[in-house]
């Protein structure tokens, strides 16, 4: 069983989590348009055959493609703001601006990176790195991991 995490956007951010909660792979992803994400989503849930929960960050217009088709194949859905997920993983002091939040998003994404044993980026579109965070937000909510990890 595995959960995919996703900072929706024409540009998002996917992070894949194990039944174990640890993090196996993340990217960012450009669709450039709404008809390319359309085709798209199908493509990249058929290359997760275990697939068992998708948790989604963002709405609208976008957020349909990915409900379509997790409903298509059976795929648990959580939909959350970006507060539910700073909440839990963020201070505060971290949040108080946006900036501020995506600098120490980057920070924590990294931190999980490491605990997983993930390859390590070159470089974290601040996308990914949400998408790490929202997919973390989600294997503690479905019970995966019982805490917070020591990062």
């Amino acid at each position: 069983m595995s959960l995919l995490a996703v900072d929706l956007g024409l540009r998002s951010g996917m992070a894949l989590y194990g039944k174990d909660g640890r993090l196996c792979w993340y990217r960012s992803h450009n669709f450039g348009a709404i008809g390319r994400m359309r085709r798209g989503v199908p493509t990249i849930l058929k290359q997760i055959p275990d697939l068992s929960w998708l948790v989604l960050e963002g709405g609208g217009q976008l957020e349909q493609c990915w409900l379509k088709e997790a409903d298509r194949r059976e795929i648990q859905v959580l939909q959350i703001g970006a507060e539910r997920w700073r909440t839990k993983l963020l201070h505060p002091r971290e949040q108080r601006s946006g900036s501020n939040a995506k600098r120490h998003a980057d920070h924590l994404a990294r931190a999980v990176i490491d605990w997983s044993n993930a390859s390590r980026p070159t470089s974290l579109r601040h996308d990914a790195a949400e998408a790490i965070l929202i997919g973390l937000w989600g294997v503690l909510e479905i019970g995966w991991l019982d805490a917070l990890p020591s990062l």
